[in-house]
């Protein structure tokens, strides 16, 4: 079934004074992004949002649903609870994006989720394939190797910020669960879940086939084939990605560009289905960079220039195999297996003097191999449903750092290994006509070993317990009232990149989270709506020290309060016209951190923003043309716990719009389209500024079959 973002309508045709309405009104938002700080962004376009078409808001009000209009939205089925339900009966802050859209509006990279899902965001870094996501004032040192927030690709885990990425190629739909997940998803869950869910493998047959060209010489193609190889038993799919793109980022000393972009991904999938209870998915996935530098300069430096004499470059891969089983037992139970098997090659050199001469200068070969394995038992007792599971990880990473100081060359190698063993269950219980209770426990042991090479080994475990209560009351037909209360956890670790202090362990990181919400639907189904509230307090969390100049390792030594509001609506308002939105505030602060003679109590935790959302509005027309603009922005962020450095807010605006023939559709895009610049000057503590990147314009031509 087609989504909204996918309808056509056939009852309103749009004049030349109504189409200047919209170019008014896009224009309204554009100023708005230049001028005003992103907080105030969603009060303009609601005082805006009178511009628009009258007969819109006309039709909007008086269409009843109808099958052929599709006046009314859709019902969304997530898994978000590891069963499938729709988005209303979950009761956590769930968001949820369609593959359409995704498509549509050229989103390549989980990086351009960064406020398009109210509350998300990643640290500034600079290098493709390596993001450390942000959430609900969350986030992990990439040193760490673990993430706050878990991606999920069709059920199987990326555990580290390495490799957490995806080319969002066949996408049916991204959900984003917002706070601790744990109790079902385990330690790298502590402020969310990312679940990247692709197409089915079914008897649906379907080809897509696009060719891309964009400024700075971008050149990209794009293909997804999706066939039944024998009917109702064996399907198959193959979906692949090239890009190659120029810099921005001159260097001086050398007279060419910086930081060229080559991106390849590729996705292959085969499923079987021996017989009607029994289905398994085999696949493969692979990504592989061929990068110039990262996007850093020094900050006294003209912005985007550099006169590096040492070479830049990026080029790390990863692959994931995954085998995934389904079989539905006699008894009336569903047993469920996922195995994956991860690997990722870490392989970067990066100029940090930015000068001729090679002073300083660092580099990365890591080498991160994981297996992990997932059983679980599903079932129903009376009217509640529940489930029972086991999970369990083993990895093994060769790690190498290189830095080059005026101090002489360092080169430290080690190797970690770490094994994981789990057992959970969940429940949903209905308990009268309108209340239900979810409840639901994880006990998991967590264990690592490292083996430095100029020292001995080192051992350490953890085993974390992660409850989580929620009631859920249904005040009404299409709306609905929840509240919780549960566990996240990060696990501990090893200073990997401190052997003058001794590779130091650091401990677990645990939040205790309360919240609660109300969501639903409202005038005839068109409109659908979420608004939560939390509360999490932090324990243990694990932040950076740098007790002299030159020292730096991670240490549980702060304690923390998050407190916030999520806010997302999906209103269709009639005519081909549809608005979504979507804002999270959110108060991340140090409750306790002394490192040395600096006392940052009070201060935010650093690469958490305040604020950070989206406001967009879409137009279908009868003729087979679209046409959408969206807002995106966040408050400013801190680089470093004194708050002294940091990223300044920004609005941007994107444009994207198409025209369908047949079979063919060509469309165009204008990402950051008034090229707002929020670079995150004083990353690494003073020395680094990492650029934010410019304006992105592109065409791309798409058959589909």
């Amino acid at each position: 079934m087609p989504t909204p973002w996918r309808w056509h309508s056939r009852g309103w045709i749009m004049s030349a004074s109504r189409l200047r309405a919209v170019s008014a009104f896009i224009a309204r938002i554009g100023a708005a992004c230049k001028y005003f700080p992103f907080y105030f962004a969603p009060i303009a376009v609601l005082a805006l949002l009178p511009a628009l078409p009258q007969a819109a808001w006309a039709q909007a009000s008086g269409e009843r649903s109808t099958a052929e209009g599709m006046q009314a939205l859709p019902s969304i089925t997530v898994t978000a609870e590891k069963i499938e339900r729709t988005l209303e009966e979950v009761p956590a802050s769930v968001a949820v994006v369609d593959g359409w859209e995704i498509e549509q509006s050229a989103t390549t990279g989980l990086q351009q989720l960064e406020g398009r899902i109210p509350g998300l965001s990643f640290q500034p870094f600079g290098q493709a394939g390596m993001n450390s996501p942000v959430m609900r004032g969350l986030t992990a040192n990439f040193n760490t190797f673990s993430t706050a927030t878990l991606l999920l690709v069709d059920g199987v885990p990326t555990l580290t910020a390495q490799g957490f990425e995806n080319g969002l190629l066949d996408v049916d739909r991204i959900e984003v669960m917002r706070g601790p997940q744990s109790t079902l998803y385990g330690r790298n869950a502590e402020a969310g879940v990312i679940a990247i869910h692709s197409l089915p493998l079914d008897g649906e047959p379907r080809t897509s086939i696009s060719g891309e060209a964009g400024n700075r010489d971008k050149r990209a193609v794009r293909l997804a084939l999706g066939r039944p190889i024998v009917p109702d038993t064996v399907y198959a799919s193959v979906s692949a990605s090239w890009s190659e793109q120029e810099g921005f980022i001159d260097n001086r000393h050398t007279g060419r560009g910086e930081d060229e972009r080559e991106r390849l991904n590729l996705n292959l999938g085969l499923r079987w289905t021996p017989g009607s209870a029994t289905d398994l998915v085999l696949r493969y996935a692979h990504q592989r960079y061929n990068d110039g530098a990262s996007l850093w300069g020094a900050p006294a430096a003209a912005r985007a220039s550099v006169a590096s004499g040492t070479p830049g470059w990026n080029r790390s891969r990863g692959q994931i195999l995954s085998l995934t089983a389904r079989h539905d037992l006699s008894t009336g139970l569903r047993l469920h297996s996922i195995t994956a098997w991860n690997d990722f090659r870490d392989r970067i050199q990066q100029d940090t003097d930015f000068m001729p001469l090679d002073v300083l200068h660092v580099g990365r070969d890591h080498h991160l191999r994981s297996l992990s394995q997932e059983f679980r038992l599903e079932g129903k007792l009376g009217r509640a449903d529940w489930l029972v599971g086991i999970y369990g990880d083993g990895s093994d990473n060769d790690l190498r750092s290189i830095s080059k100081t005026m101090m002489g060359m360092s080169d430290m190698r080690a190797r970690q290994e770490s094994r994981t063993a789990t057992l959970f269950t969940h429940w949903n219980l209905p308990l009268a006509d309108r209340w239900s209770v979810s409840a639901g426990a994880r006990i998991e042991r967590n264990e690592l070993r490292l083996r430095p090479r100029d020292l001995e080994e080192q051992k350490k475990g953890w085993t974390h317990v992660s409850p989580k209560l929620a009631i859920q009351y249904q005040t009404g037909p299409e709306h609905q009232w929840y509240a919780s209360i549960g566990q996240g956890v990060r696990t501990g670790g090893f200073n990997v990149l401190a052997p003058m202090m001794g590779y130091l362990p650091y401990d677990a990181e645990k939040n205790w989270s309360y919240e609660t919400g109300l969501k639903g639907r409202l005038f005839g189904l068109r409109m659908r709506y979420s608004l939560s509230a939390y509360l999490m307090d932090i324990d243990d969390m694990q932040v950076m020290q740098m007790p002299t100049v030159g020292m730096m390792y991670i240490t549980s030594a702060a304690t923390a309060t998050s407190s916030g509001i999520e806010l997302d609506v999906d209103y269709l308002l009639g005519g081909g016209w549809q608005f979504k939105g979507g804002l999270a505030w959110n108060r991340t602060r140090f409750d306790r951190f002394v490192d040395g003679s600096a006392d940052y109590r009070g201060k935010r935790n650093p690469f958490a923003p305040d604020l950070n959302g989206h406001v967009g509005i879409r137009y279908d027309a009868p003729q087979d043309w679209y046409v959408q603009a969206s807002l995106v922005g966040s408050s400013k962020v801190y680089l470093d716990a004194a708050n002294h450095y940091k990223r300044n807010g920004y609005g941007q605006l994107h444009l994207s719009a198409g025209y369908r023939r047949g079979d063919w559709e060509i469309s165009a895009y204008a990402h950051n389209a008034g090229n707002q610049r929020y670079d995150a000057v004083g990353y690494q503590n003073g020395f680094v500024t990492v650029y934010s990147p410019p304006r992105e314009l592109g065409v791309r031509l798409t058959w589909r079959q």
